[in-house]
């Protein structure tokens, strides 16, 4: 903060200290002046050195330990008997080291201002490159998604495509599968439809022959097929007999008819 003619304060001109003066402070020949403590902590080692200025201390009133807010008493005295040029002597000094301290606060300040300015600028600098890089991302971004988009709109068409082919072919099979059924069923009809005359079922009686015909009967199992014996007994067409006696054909080969074994092949 600069400080004008009408503050009645100073700051301590140590670098890290930058504190408001009060009480006591010490005041060098190099017009700098220092809090009680740093000035205590720095000039009690022999030389003394500024620690604003780096400038060697050695005279006997380079270095000046003050009461900044005096007594009316010591102001009464302090001057008291001196010429009056050398009254306004002392006084034109006292204004001058506070004029210094004011253009040395002013050019502090302006110094800050400037790094404070240097850094905005490298700040600014930073958040446009940051901003542009972004900027960049952003567009890549909204590139991929307008690519993504359209990569989209490509799989739906294609989704609705085979969606459409799919319900098609589902058409398509369920008319292949109602032909299918109908012609099984029809199959089914007709093997139906030839099944008696393949196997036909009604046999005709003997007493058919007379006059009528008879209630057909029932099918049977067909009996089982009978070889030769080791004898020579019995035929191929022994095992044709019915098996009930009231069976209606029985039939005998004529070997056995005229009593006498059927010729063995050797």
């Amino acid at each position: 903060m600069a400080l004008s003619l009408c503050d009645d304060t100073l700051l301590c001109n140590f670098p890290k200290c930058r504190a408001k003066l009060c009480g006591f402070a010490w005041v060098t020949a190099c017009s700098h002046a220092f809090c009680d403590q740093h000035g205590s902590g720095e000039f009690s080692r022999s030389p003394a050195v500024c620690p604003a200025c780096s400038s060697t201390l050695s005279g006997k009133l380079d270095i000046v330990r003050t009461e900044l807010s005096p007594s009316e008493e010591y102001k009464a005295i302090v001057l008291a008997g001196l010429r009056p040029e050398v009254v306004l002597d002392i006084s034109n000094r006292a204004l001058a080291f506070w004029s210094y301290q004011i253009h040395q606060e002013r050019m502090y300040q302006e110094y800050t201002l400037s790094r404070a300015e240097v850094q905005v600028k490298q700040l600014e600098k930073m958040l446009n490159q940051q901003n542009q890089s972004r900027e960049l991302d952003l567009g890549a971004m909204r590139g991929e998604i307008s690519s993504l988009k359209k990569v989209m709109e490509e799989y739906k068409r294609k989704y609705s495509e085979v969606a459409e082919r799919l319900m098609e072919r589902n058409r398509q099979y369920q008319k292949l599968q109602g032909l299918y059924d109908s012609l099984r069923l029809r199959n089914m009809v007709v093997a139906e439809r030839e099944e008696p005359a393949r196997h036909p079922q009604h046999l005709l009686h003997p007493a058919g022959l007379a006059g009528g015909f008879r209630q057909p009967c029932s099918p049977r199992p067909s009996p089982p097929f009978r070889g030769m014996g080791p004898e020579g007994e019995g035929s191929l067409f022994t095992g044709l007999e019915l098996d009930r006696p009231s069976a209606f054909f029985q039939l005998r080969t004529p070997a056995m008819e005229r009593g006498r074994p059927f010729p063995q092949n050797h």
